[in-house]
C-alpha cells in the first residue's frame, strides 16, 4: 500500500474506469489549484512556509491530547486493517469525542492534523470525509465547505476507481455505506442551496458561474455507475443466485468484485441510484436499477439498518407515485413492524435519529396509501398511526374535505426533490429572467401531480360507506344517497344524476383494482424472482368490496378477511416473556430475622409446633418460616 500511494498523488493516472471517462464527471477537480510560481518570489515563500509552519503547530497544540491520541489511534487502525478497532473509532470513539469537544464548533482541518499521522494521503482524505459530514450534520456550511467537499469526493473515488488495481483499504460496512450516502445527501443540499438564487452574494455568485460542474447529476450519477460496473455487483448477485461456486464467481467478478470494499460500495451505490433517480422524479428508472435486489431480511443491505430502512423508503415511494398503493402499504408494513422490534436494539447507535425521523416519514406516507387503498393492517401498526396521524386520517377520509391534509403529509414525508438543471449563474440576463419569474419548486409540483389523482378518487370513501350497508339497490335511492348530481347553481334531471353516479362507481371499480406483486413467499431466495422484477405484477382487487351493475341494480358482494391470529400472538408471547424476565430480575423478599427460625430464642420453639397441634398449618415466607407466639 506504501508503494501504490506516492504513484497515485504523484500523477493523475490515465485510463478510463469501464469505458467510461470518469475524469469528465469527477475530474480532478481541485488539485493543483491554488498552487502558484512562488519561484519569482524565493525569499517570500520562505517566509510564508515559515508561518504556516507556526501557525499549524499552534493550531496543534491547542487540540485536546484525548484528541490527539484517538486520531494515532484511528489511523493506526486503519493502516493495519484492523476492522474491529476501526468500527469502534468510528461508531462509537468520533461520535463521544464530538459531543465532548466539538458539538457547534469544527473538527481541527486535515492540514492541522497532518503531522499525527504522518501526512498520510489516504487517512486524511477519509478524516475530510467524517470532517465535512460533521459540518453538515451539525453546523451550516458556507460556499467553501460545499466546493472543498465536493473535492475531497472527487479525491477519495479517483483513487478507488483509477489507482492501479484494487487499493489495500479496508473499512466497515457501515461507514462504507455512509460514505455512499453521505455523497448522495451533499448533493442534495448542494442543489437545494444552488437553486435559492435571491440568497447569494456577489461572491458566491462568481464561483456559481465558474464551477458549472460542481454537483452535477452527471458526475453524481458516473459515480454511482462506476462503482457498480468496478465491482460487477450485479454479475455476483445474479452468479451468487444460480448456485455457482466461490472460484466461479471470483472468475466472473474479476479482481476488483472479489474484494468485500468494492463489493460493498458496488452493492450501496445501486442502493443509492435508487435514491438519486427519486430525487429526479424518474420512479421507473429507480425500481429498475433494484432488480437483482429483493426486499427481505435475508438481503446483504440488512447489516446497515440505515441502508435497509432507506432501501424500504424509497422502494415505498415510488409505489406510491406509480399509484401501487397495495405495494407501498406493504412494502412500509414490513419496515415498520422491523422498527418497532428493533427500536430498543439502536437506542445507542448514532443513527437513531435518522431511523426514527424516516419511520415517522413512512407512517405518513403509510397513512395515505391507506385511505386510497383501504386494506387490513396490522394491529400495532394502525395503534401507531391513530397515535401520530389520527387528526389527518380521520380527515383524508371524509372526501375533498381531506385534501388539504393529503397536501399536509406529502410535503412532510415525501423526500426532497431536487431540480436537475441549475440556475443560468453563467448568463446575467438570463438569470435576471429566472429570478423574475422562477420555476415552480421541485416538491410543489410533485405534490401537485398526486392532489390530483387523489382528486379523482374524492368520492370513493362517501360511496363505499353507502355500498356496505346494502346488498342491493336501485341506482336512484344510491343517487339520492350520496347526492351526486348536486351542483351549485345547478339542476340536474334523475338520469343525469344516475349517470353521474354510474360514473364515481367506475373510479370506485378502477380504485379497487391495481397492479401489484405476489408476496414473496417464506424461505424464498434473496434475489427479485418476480416477473419483471420490482415493476412486473399483475392486477389484483385490492378491496374486500365490488358490485355489479344489472340495468338499474346495484348488486354489492363484501368478501370478510377473517383476523390472523399470528400477530397477536406473537405480541402476547413477547409482552408474557417481558413479564416473566421482570418477575425474574426482581429479588426475593427476605424475612426478617426477628422472627426467622434459626434466630428464634429457644423458649419460642414449642410455639411453633403449637399451630401444627391446633391443625393449622406454618407460615412459610420465602424459606423462612414466621413464628406466631
Amino acid at each position: 500500500m506504501a508503494a501504490v500511494r506516492p504513484n497515485y498523488y504523484a500523477e493523475e493516472p490515465e485510463e478510463d474506469v469501464n469505458d467510461g471517462n470518469l475524469d469528465i464527471a469527477i475530474g480532478n477537480y481541485g488539485q493543483n489549484i491554488y498552487d502558484t510560481d512562488q519561484n519569482q518570489f524565493p525569499e517570500a515563500a520562505a517566509i510564508l512556509q515559515m508561518q504556516q509552519q507556526i501557525a499549524q503547530q499552534t493550531a496543534l497544540a491547542q487540540i485536546p491530547d484525548v484528541v490527539k491520541r484517538f486520531i494515532i489511534h484511528f489511523h493506526q487502525a486503519v493502516v493495519t486493517h484492523n476492522l474491529q478497532e476501526i468500527s469502534v473509532s468510528y461508531e462509537s470513539g468520533w461520535n463521544r469525542l464530538t459531543e465532548k469537544f466539538y458539538p457547534k464548533t469544527e473538527w481541527p482541518e486535515a492540514e492541522i492534523i497532518a503531522p499525527l499521522v504522518g501526512d498520510d494521503p489516504i487517512f486524511l482524505v477519509l478524516y475530510r470525509e467524517l470532517y465535512y459530514r460533521h459540518v453538515y450534520s451539525r453546523l451550516s456550511p458556507n460556499v467553501d465547505d460545499r466546493f472543498h467537499s465536493y473535492e475531497n469526493s472527487c479525491e477519495l473515488f479517483n483513487y478507488l476507481l483509477n489507482s492501479d488495481g484494487p487499493v489495500a483499504l479496508s473499512l466497515p460496512d457501515i461507514w462504507l455505506w455512509d460514505i455512499i450516502d453521505e455523497f448522495i445527501y451533499q448533493f442534495q443540499a448542494f442543489c437545494v442551496w444552488r437553486s435559492k438564487v435571491k440568497s447569494k452574494n456577489d461572491e458566491e455568485l462568481a464561483m456559481l458561474a465558474e464551477g458549472g460542474q460542481i454537483w452535477s447529476c452527471y458526475s453524481v450519477l458516473n459515480v454511482l455507475y462506476s462503482l457498480i460496473q468496478k465491482s460487477r455487483i450485479n454479475e455476483y448477485l445474479e452468479a451468487t443466485d444460480a448456485g455457482k461456486s466461490v472460484e466461479e464467481i471470483a472468475e466472473i467478478v474479476g479482481e476488483y468484485g472479489s474484494r468485500q470494499l468494492y463489493r460493498s460500495l458496488g452493492y450501496f451505490s445501486i442502493i443509492g441510484l435508487l435514491r438519486v433517480h427519486v430525487l429526479l422524479g424518474d420512479y421507473t428508472l429507480a425500481l429498475r436499477v433494484m432488480d437483482r435486489l429483493e426486499l427481505n431480511q435475508k438481503a446483504f443491505f440488512t447489516r446497515v439498518t440505515a441502508c435497509h430502512v432507506a432501501a424500504y423508503y424509497y422502494v415505498g415511494f415510488c409505489y406510491l407515485a406509480l399509484r401501487r398503493y397495495s405495494d407501498a402499504v406493504r412494502t412500509y408494513a414490513s419496515i415498520l413492524n422491523f422498527i418497532s422490534r428493533m427500536r430498543q436494539y439502536h437506542t445507542k447507535s448514532y443513527q437513531y435519529d435518522q431511523i426514527n425521523r424516516t419511520g415517522d416519514r413512512m407512517y405518513a406516507l403509510l397513512v395515505m396509501c391507506h385511505c386510497l387503498s383501504p386494506s387490513r393492517l396490522d394491529d400495532t401498526i394502525m395503534a401507531a398511526i391513530k397515535e401520530r396521524y389520527g387528526e389527518q386520517f380521520s380527515k383524508m377520509q371524509q372526501g375533498a374535505a381531506g385534501l388539504p391534509a393529503f397536501e399536509e403529509l406529502f410535503l412532510y414525508a415525501c423526500p426532497k426533490f431536487i431540480s436537475p438543471n441549475p440556475p443560468p449563474y453563467h448568463d446575467v440576463e438570463q438569470l435576471a429572467l429566472y429570478v423574475s419569474s422562477p420555476p415552480v419548486e421541485p416538491a410543489q409540483r410533485h405534490c401537485a401531480l398526486f392532489l390530483t389523482d387523489v382528486r379523482t378518487l374524492t368520492s370513493v370513501p362517501t360511496l363505499r360507506s353507502f355500498l356496505k350497508l346494502y346488498k342491493s339497490l336501485d341506482t336512484k335511492r344510491l343517487a339520492g344517497l350520496v347526492e351526486a348530481g348536486e351542483v351549485e347553481g345547478e339542476e340536474k334531471t334523475a338520469e343525469e344524476k344516475e349517470e353521474e353516479l354510474v360514473e364515481q362507481m367506475m373510479v370506485l371499480k378502477m380504485a379497487s383494482r391495481s397492479l401489484s406483486r405476489p408476496e414473496a413467499a417464506p424461505g424464498a431466495s434473496s434475489t427479485n424472482s418476480a416477473p419483471g422484477g420490482h415493476l412486473g405484477g399483475t392486477v389484483v382487487v385490492n378491496s374486500d368490496l365490488d358490485f355489479v351493475i344489472d340495468e338499474n341494480m346495484v348488486h354489492v358482494v363484501e368478501s370478510t378477511v377473517g383476523r390472523r391470529f399470528a400477530g397477536w400472538f406473537i405480541r402476547n408471547t413477547e409482552h408474557t416473556q417481558r413479564v416473566y424476565d421482570n418477575i425474574r430480575s426482581t429479588p426475593l423478599p427476605v424475612a426478617k430475622p426477628t422472627v426467622s427460625a434459626e434466630t428464634a430464642p429457644p423458649v419460642s420453639a414449642p410455639a411453633a409446633v403449637a399451630p401444627a397441634a391446633n391443625g393449622a398449618k406454618p407460615t412459610v415466607a420465602w424459606g423462612g418460616v414466621s413464628v406466631r407466639g
